[in-house]
């Protein structure tokens, strides 16, 4: 079975909702779109070696992380006033170009911090309570059905972006050996959700 290549739904995106920073709808939906392609090249690639499709060999936190970065890429690309942020795990991902030096900051507040994670609607473990634009992409990740040929391909299902502050988060307990970590709590969440800026429709692949 030939690899799927996934396209974004134009139906999917609230055309309501202000967004800062003079970002578009058309700025996630060709970011999005981007990996799409990304993955549907890759992926054929694979198929044709006998190998497995890239979204079954990435662990999930690993897949996270790319799909962080790819997305943080993508959106700088195609946006207005965004550009990504050059400091080394500086905050936010990205930033408005030109304010800072170089443009790279070690802990800004003009931007929007990108996050992912496969928990529908939207709740994500962050390093730290901050106030921030944060904008949270959902995936999924067929790894499930079998034959594994006929598995679908990787799907961003939703987008949020809001603007949080320290009190709409919680921290999490940390053990002995874990990292301390803050998690928007119910009415953080419900605050973040509010300003969905894309969902996949029911019918959607």
């Amino acid at each position: 079975m030939a690899i799927i290549r996934n396209v974004v739904s134009e139906d999917g995106f609230n055309t309501d909702l202000a967004l800062p920073f003079e970002l578009r709808l058309a700025d996630f939906r060709l970011a999005v779109q981007d990996v799409y392609d990304f993955f549907f090249d890759v992926n054929s690639t694979l198929q044709t070696k006998g190998l497995q499709r890239l979204d079954d060999m990435l662990r999930p936190a690993i897949m996270s992380g790319v799909l962080s970065d790819m997305l943080t890429a993508s959106l700088a690309k195609h946006s207005r006033s965004l550009c990504e942020n050059k400091y080394f795990n500086g905050h936010p991902d990205l930033i408005v170009r030109g304010v800072y030096p170089n443009n790279a900051v070690k802990a800004g507040d003009q931007g929007v911090e990108i996050k992912t994670t496969r928990k529908s609607g939207g709740a994500v473990d962050t390093h730290g309570a901050r106030e921030q634009w944060m904008c949270v992409f959902v995936y999924e990740v067929d790894d499930q059905t079998e034959p594994a040929t006929q598995r679908k391909p990787m799907a961003i299902t939703e987008i949020y972006l809001g603007h949080v502050e320290v009190t709409d988060f919680r921290k999490n307990a940390r053990g002995e050996l874990g990292t301390r970590t803050a998690t928007l709590h119910k009415d953080g969440i419900a605050k973040l959700r509010e300003r969905w800026v894309y969902r996949l429709p029911a019918d959607g692949v």
